[in-house]
């Protein structure tokens, strides 16, 4: 994957396109190798007073045509003007001393909706996520059910947390999975503590405590997802990704949080990013470029998740 880590949390990676090291080899317990990034994403978290409507959702195409013609970036929007929002319902689940989010983890439950309604089935979502690539590659997330799960390994690339033009990245190690597939260690309410949870993630067995401690709702709030697809971008050489913004707002209260602009890659292999260098390259030059362009829209040192985790009090520290 062409992107280049953090050494240290503070180091600034200026250059990461075409310089992202190797995951080290080795192995899990079972004999699975160590994964390797097959995903980048950039993001930018944005302050959530810019939107009101669907249509303010688009409005963020303007910020981003001038930074795209300057770097020969493609940007249209054509085949998303009649696209529908998406909603989604998220909420996260932690110990009450939030144990989880202060060792990296995030375990979070989504649905989405469709005409009001939830659509299909919840899904489950366990991710580990750091500065280190190393650290994150050889966290083994996946879960003990019988059903099916998906996995993912991804770069993420944000703005530096205290100024704009430079890039900080973090690393995610991700897996999504039908919430019915927890039937197996229990089933209903009873798989949401923290003994069931260590069955079906064994990564977390270090961080028990009490028997019988209980998973909660953390702030106390279950989030609304508001998402829009507004275009996509190309960067040459097949490569091209599809933008979204979102916002993140309190069900109920529909009290406005966060939101972010995204778009993402995926890579077939590291041969395959390294013959698309130059693209690349331009991804890069257009990210750095759009942080100034949005500069009264983003909100630094900040993620979506950390947000939620803030609501109630002094924030938990994190590896974000």
């Amino acid at each position: 994957m062409a992107v280049k880590t953090a050494i240290k949390s503070t180091a600034v990676a200026k250059k990461w396109a075409g310089n992202v090291p190797d995951v080290k080899p080795g192995r899990y317990a079972d004999g699975i190798p160590y994964p390797e990034l097959e995903y980048c994403a950039c993001k930018l978290i944005l302050r959530p007073n810019h939107f009101i409507s669907r249509k303010s959702l688009f409005d963020f195409a303007k910020v981003m045509r001038a930074p795209a013609e300057k770097h020969g970036v493609k940007f249209s929007t054509d085949e998303y003007i009649d696209a529908p929002l998406k909603i989604r319902e998220v909420l996260f689940v932690d110990t009450k001393d939030f144990r989880l989010y202060k060792n990296a983890f995030i375990l979070r439950r989504r649905i989405p909706y469709s005409d009001g309604f939830p659509e299909g089935e919840a899904e489950i979502v366990f991710k580990f996520r750091h500065q280190d690539l190393q650290t994150t590659a050889e966290t083994d997330v996946r879960p003990h059910i019988k059903g099916d799960y998906r996995i993912k390994f991804k770069a993420q690339a944000l703005p530096l947390k205290d100024r704009l033009g430079g890039i900080r990245m973090l690393y995610s190690h991700n897996v999504q999975f039908p919430r019915s597939s927890l039937s197996d260690t229990g089933g209903g309410r009873g798989a949401f503590t923290m003994e069931a949870i260590v069955k079906v993630f064994p990564v977390l067995e270090r961080l028990k405590q009490q028997p019988n401690e209980k998973i909660e709702l953390v702030s106390e709030t279950i989030i609304e997802e508001v998402l829009q697809d507004i275009g996509v971008l190309d960067f040459g050489d097949g490569v091209a990704a599809k933008v979204n913004v979102s916002l993140w707002r309190t069900r109920g209260e529909h009290l406005p949080l966060i939101g972010e602009f995204a778009y993402q890659l995926r890579f077939k292999s590291r041969q395959d990013a390294r013959q698309r260098l130059a693209a690349l390259q331009r991804l890069e030059e257009f990210f750095l470029s759009l942080q100034f362009a949005a500069k009264d829209w983003i909100a630094l040192n900040a993620t979506k998740t950390g947000v939620v985790y803030r609501l109630n009090g002094s924030p938990p520290n994190a590896h974000e």
